[in-house]
């Protein structure tokens, strides 16, 4: 059994992640702006990352706040989402949410995470990684590439990706939480793919068990 080394993992792949393309929330974390952040992680469920980064850049250039969001016209922010998954559906959680932001929160976003799951359409993803990209604050933000990734090391044995948060909350350094999904997403997106991982070029692969991997490129 690969004995496991989470802090030469993540050395590893902090220094790999300049090679790959980063995730477009992680590029728009960058403003350090928690509204955008918010938002663009709304966008990007169930989406193709190049989409939502159409989508978002899109939407910002017309309001990059709950008060010029909610001045777009119904229609016009239907089509400006477009195409990203559930788009419609989408375009009016987001108004709503800017109406609940201006109305109980002074339009500002909330940093922790109880009050973060209040919002409607916001689940745990979204609001530890509003919590962590956008405030800098310690949590973990499970998706579908930290959770497949960290069972697929080895490093966790979980179902679904809230076992995985709390898993990982028990094991994982708190020193790496803020920047565990960034490296991992990034990673799976250009490396360990959900199906044909490219195991031939992993910088990890020495510490992988390779959990349910059937077939690799």
């Amino acid at each position: 059994m690969i004995p496991h080394d989470i802090h030469s993992i993540i050395k590893i792949l902090k220094k790999e992640i300049k090679n790959w393309k980063e995730p477009i929330v992680t590029e728009i974390s960058r403003t350090r702006d928690p509204f955008k952040v918010l938002v663009s992680c709304l966008l990007s469920l169930r989406t193709k990352d190049e989409t939502t980064a159409g989508a978002a850049r899109r939407l910002f250039s017309l309001g990059d706040t709950p008060e010029k969001i909610l001045k777009i016209d119904a229609e016009k922010l239907v089509q400006t989402t477009y195409p990203v998954g559930f788009y419609k559906t989408k375009a009016k959680t987001i108004h709503a949410l800017c109406e609940t932001l201006l109305r109980d929160h002074g339009g500002k976003v909330p940093d922790e995470i109880d009050d973060l799951l209040k919002l409607k359409g916001v689940g745990r993803k979204t609001a530890n990684l509003v919590v962590t990209l956008g405030y800098g604050k310690p949590g973990i933000c499970v998706d579908t590439h930290v959770h497949r990734i960290s069972n697929r090391l080895g490093y966790v044995k979980t179902k679904t990706p809230e076992e995985t948060e709390w898993r990982l909350r028990e094991t994982l350094p708190r020193k790496y939480w803020i920047d565990y999904n960034d490296l991992l997403v990034t990673y799976g997106q250009n490396i360990c793919r959900p199906i044909s991982p490219f195991c031939s070029r992993c910088p990890i692969a020495v510490h992988c068990r390779r959990v349910g991997v059937e077939k690799c490129r």
